[in-house]
């Protein structure tokens, strides 16, 4: 088995090794769980560290078995420099769900068997490349990730777990009749084939077809009006599954419309990419509006996440190298920072009890630790210089900007700029509600983040900032995938 499968595969192979063992104590499940998100996180490591930089345009480590024969269907899996960075990515998310999750009580055996699924399912969405393979990996991860909201959750926890399943089969239908007519218009489902081929664009029904495939996506990044689910999903999921769900899973739609939409259709991409530009700064604008009237602090870092992926779009569909470039590095800048945002609002709900903004205030007096955490992800986040959302922002705008292949994206940037200036509006509020001013007599005694907590959140600084400070430790990566995409132009 090659190393990128056992990525993919052991932390399925974990939560069936848990589901299936007999009865012990919780610790031990835990110390299992940990074990099983840890491998995939240093063979990621070491595929990173190995990783051929000035080959990255091709795919590597790839790995070719023989399947469905019916009809042609591959177990087919490889990186390539846009997807190397998400798997690295998510096997680090997913070793952090398990730490956060370190104090759960409630069928503990269970929780973990459906985190380690649902981390395995994402880890293969972004290591597959045969589109029923993809498929197969787009689905399973709806299963855990509607236990762990319907259990695990908290507030209307039912009803969002319910949503977000409605919401992604809705976008998977379309997307299973694009991958159909995929087949039937090409006789193959391997993706690299349609990509150097481009044959797909051929397709005498090709914008119905690019439509099909990106309507899945846009679901799941979300492109607002489709983002409603986004919102109930994160304010009533368990901490570790709102870090999974923010910081990887909606990064699968991102990664979907660059592999497939742009790659393998790129004269579709192109000619309604005015199109979806436009979507993207309704996206930061709207997204960003509404985060300001928030005063749930779990809803308030939800909704920032529809104005961030604004920027994602806004990126790939600059259809630039610096555009896209930094559309993939803020796909991992906001995994790192939000995913902080949420570990770090998990501590203040579960330590303080509250989660109402106006309820909150002078926490940092009494819990400087999970503070100052809050605060640097806030920056992050803001795209302060020095974090890793500065040098991804600058990147997507400076791309948007100087577009050649793009009309009419000035104004577009100008109003993007704005959604820029909303967001650090609203991050600084909430800093200022929640750890400044007077200091509320019922905290006085409320407990600051343990070593155990400062140690996984202190991995999100170091990673935050790394970026920031040296950004080519990703680019050098990401922009030979990009250039890849852009060949097909």
């Amino acid at each position: 088995m090659s190393i990128l499968s056992l990525i993919i595969f052991i932390p399925i192979i974990g939560a069936i090794i848990l589901a299936l063992m007999p009865k012990v104590e919780d610790k031990i499940y835990k110390y299992m769980a940990l074990f099983f998100a840890m491998v995939p996180f240093a063979l990621s490591v070491y595929l990173f560290i190995v990783f051929d930089r000035s080959a990255s345009n091709t795919i590597q480590f790839e790995a070719v078995h023989d399947w469905i024969h019916a009809f042609g269907a591959t177990y087919h899996v490889g990186v390539d420099g846009l997807s190397m960075p998400m798997v690295i990515l998510t096997s680090f998310l997913g070793m952090v769900a398990v730490l956060i999750s370190w104090k759960e009580h409630l069928r503990v055996r269970e929780f973990f068997v459906w985190l380690l699924i649902l981390e395995g399912s994402i880890l293969g969405v972004f290591c597959a490349l045969d589109l029923v393979l993809f498929f197969l990996f787009w689905e399973i991860e709806v299963i855990p990730m509607y236990f762990l909201i319907s259990i695990w959750g908290s507030g209307r926890k039912e009803y969002s777990a319910l949503k977000y399943v409605i919401y992604t089969l809705f976008g998977s239908a379309f997307m299973l009749a694009g991958i159909v007519c995929v087949y039937v218009s090409t006789n193959t489902l391997d993706m690299v084939s349609l990509a150097s081929s481009g044959i797909l664009s051929a397709v005498s029904y090709a914008p119905l077809l690019f439509f099909l495939l990106i309507l899945g996506f846009c679901v799941k990044l979300p492109v607002v009006p489709l983002h409603t689910w986004l919102p109930d999903a994160h304010t009533d999921a368990p901490t570790a599954a709102s870090v999974m769900l923010a910081g990887a899973l909606i990064k699968m739609g991102g990664y979907g419309i660059m592999r497939l939409c742009v790659t393998c259709m790129p004269d579709m991409a192109q000619h309604y990419a005015l199109l979806f530009e436009i979507l993207a700064v309704i996206g930061i604008i709207y997204g960003g509006a509404i985060t300001l009237r928030q005063t749930d602090i779990k809803r308030l870092i939800a909704y920032s996440s529809v104005s961030h992926m604004g920027f994602v779009l806004l990126g790939i569909f600059s259809l630039s190298e610096i555009g896209m470039t930094g559309a993939t590095l803020q796909m991992v800048s906001h995994g790192l920072t939000t995913g902080l945002l949420f570990a770090v609002a998990g501590l203040v709900m579960h330590n303080a009890h509250e989660r109402n903004i106006a309820k909150l205030g002078g926490l940092g007096q009494t819990t400087p630790k999970i503070a100052t955490l809050f605060i640097i992800a806030s920056l992050g986040a803001i795209g302060l210089p020095t974090t890793s959302g500065f040098a991804a922002e600058f990147s997507i705008m400076t791309g948007t900007y100087s577009s050649t292949v793009v009309a009419g994206t000035h104004p577009i940037v100008m109003i993007a700029l704005l959604g820029l200036l909303i967001g650090a509006g609203y991050m600084l509020w909430t800093v200022q509600r929640v750890f400044f001013g007077p200091k509320l007599d019922i905290y006085n005694e409320m407990e600051d983040a343990n070593n155990l907590e400062m140690f996984y959140c202190i991995l999100f600084v170091i990673l935050i900032f790394t970026i920031g400070l040296y950004p080519d430790f990703m680019t050098s990566l990401i922009k030979g995938g990009v250039s890849a995409v852009l060949a097909m132009l």
